[in-house]
Order: C-alpha cells, then sequence, then structure tokens
C-alpha cells in the first residue's frame, strides 16, 4: 500500500499532493444530485446567474471530498483504520465550473493509541487551493493510523 503508517508521520510534515483536479459542471451538478442537494447556488444557472456570483458554485462538500480524497494515496491509502472527526472546516473562497484544484496536508499531531497498541491518531490540516493559489478549503481531520507491522 501506498500509505504511510504512523510513524512515517512527523508534526509539520507537509505533502503537496501530486493529484490535481478540474470541476466540471457534470461533477458539480451530479454530486448535488446525489446527495439531495437542491440549492439553486448549485444546479440552477438562471438562479446563480442572478446571485452576487454570477454563476453557480461549486457544492462546498464536493471541495472537502475531493481535499481529503486527493491526500489519500499519499497519506493514508491502506493504512488508515478510521476518520474520528473533522473540525474546522472552512471555504474562503468560492470554487466555479472550471476551477483546478491542488492539495496539501500538514501533519499537525501524532500520538500512539492509547488503549491499542497497533495504532495511533494522526491530526492531519487539509487545505486546498485554486488555479491561482488562492485557499479555497481548509480542513483539520484526525485518522486513526496503523502501526508498522512487526
Amino acid at each position: 500500500m501506498a500509505g504511510l503508517y504512523l510513524e512515517d508521520f512527523t508534526p509539520g510534515m507537509v505533502v503537496r499532493h501530486a493529484l490535481r483536479k478540474t470541476i466540471t459542471e457534470s461533477d458539480n451538478v451530479l454530486f448535488s444530485a446525489m446527495t439531495l442537494n437542491p440549492q439553486p447556488l448549485h444546479i440552477d444557472f438562471d438562479f446563480a446567474e442572478k446571485s452576487e456570483w454570477g454563476k453557480p458554485l461549486v457544492n462546498s462538500l464536493l471541495t472537502l471530498g475531493l481535499m481529503i480524497g486527493i491526500s489519500v494515496h499519499e497519506t493514508t491509502l491502506g493504512t488508515t483504520v478510521a476518520n474520528l472527526g473533522m473540525g474546522e472546516t472552512a471555504f474562503p473562497h468560492p470554487l466555479f465550473h472550471g476551477d483546478t484544484i491542488r492539495v496539501e496536508t500538514e501533519v499537525k499531531t501524532v500520538r500512539e493509541s492509547r488503549s491499542r497498541p497497533d495504532r495511533g491518531i494522526v491530526a492531519f490540516e487539509h487545505r486546498a487551493y485554486n488555479q491561482h493559489e488562492v485557499l479555497v478549503a481548509r480542513c483539520l481531520r484526525q485518522a486513526m493510523i496503523l502501526k508498522r507491522p512487526d
């Protein structure tokens, strides 16, 4: 597996993820429909055109999902036991159809589990930027990560 084990993470470590994603109209409309989110800012071009944005916004939960998903291959693929929580999530700038996001992950804390000797908890800060290097999303996430097998 490509994922890192608990011992591979150190506080302050930053990973600039290689994967990037250009978000299409289809991505946004399909995600909104699949999650039963009828917000017209995401799916109604006429409504969105009359908003302060002048065009549809990318669904923020799609942005969140992509931000964390893009991070998986280079951090936790096959080594995550569970996501424990996501907090302090912010979307400081909107995304629009045709924007491309890139993601970086910073390791904030690492600690061994008090009850399970084969794992520990890593706190990550994920940050997503658009093609103009404007911060579009940020999330603190805690995950339970396996230790390297003996």
